[in-house]
């Protein structure tokens, strides 16, 4: 989450219009928070101690997400639609484009910031836009562990539990592809949208650094993860 940040601000200093798709998964596995979301209210903190799992707060919106068996994306530009469903459309299109040419049948956006394949959820996403730069983050389902999604997000009643698991295994699905089969689709989709060549870049010495920095001053911190 710290260097989708850096990334961010670096466009912010640039003066080409080049957007930047970063590709990546989590280890270990971690549960992130949207910007606007209470620990407190949306996590199981003994349970995630307990397994090993990581909290994370997102600068980005949306909802608590468990981050197991997917692929990650941010995708940050200076160039997109004011309206926010037209830009949340915009860069889930390559989305859609990638799992068409994985396959996959009656792909559709689903507004606000959902990608459904045959009625079933496998990809959900989330902004942020700051001095006209737009951050949007984004999952890409692996596979689906209901049963360890409950056991760290919070759920009122078990009753209302097992009502859930049975709700999420009715309308998510995970892919059942590799995380290089569905990164390589996804690459190429995101040309084929923009009419881009993709240029492959490193990580500087300099971002890293920075990363480094805002761990230490926000996302590692008490006070960033449990602000609400």
């Amino acid at each position: 989450m710290a260097l989708d940040e850096v990334l961010m601000k670096s466009i912010s200093k640039s003066t080409t219009d080049t957007p930047t798709l970063r590709l990546y998964g989590w280890f270990p596995t971690a549960v992130s928070l949207g910007y606007f979301q209470s620990v407190d209210q949306e996590v199981n903190v003994e349970n995630c101690n307990k397994t090993g799992i990581d909290i994370v707060r997102r600068i980005t919106g949306g909802g608590a997400v468990l981050h197991d068996s997917e692929l990650t994306y941010s995708f940050i530009t200076k160039e997109y639609p004011q309206n926010i469903l037209e830009s949340y459309k915009m860069i889930c299109d390559p989305i859609t484009i990638c799992l068409v040419n994985l396959g996959f049948n009656k792909v559709r956006f689903s507004p606000l910031n959902d990608v459904i394949v045959d009625g079933k959820k496998v990809s959900g996403n989330a902004q942020t836009r700051k001095e006209g730069i737009l951050l949007q983050h984004g999952t890409i389902l692996l596979d689906v562990d209901p049963e360890k999604m409950f056991t760290v997000l919070k759920v009122p009643k078990e009753k209302i539990r097992d009502k859930l698991i049975d709700k999420v295994t009715q309308r998510v699905m995970g892919l059942n592809r590799t995380f290089d089969e569905v990164s390589s689709s996804l690459e190429s989709a995101f040309c084929v949208k923009f009419s881009a060549k993709l240029l492959v870049d490193n990580i500087t010495t300099q971002e890293i650094s920075d990363s480094q920095r805002l761990i230490t001053e926000k996302y590692g911190t008490y006070s960033w993860n449990w602000r609400r």
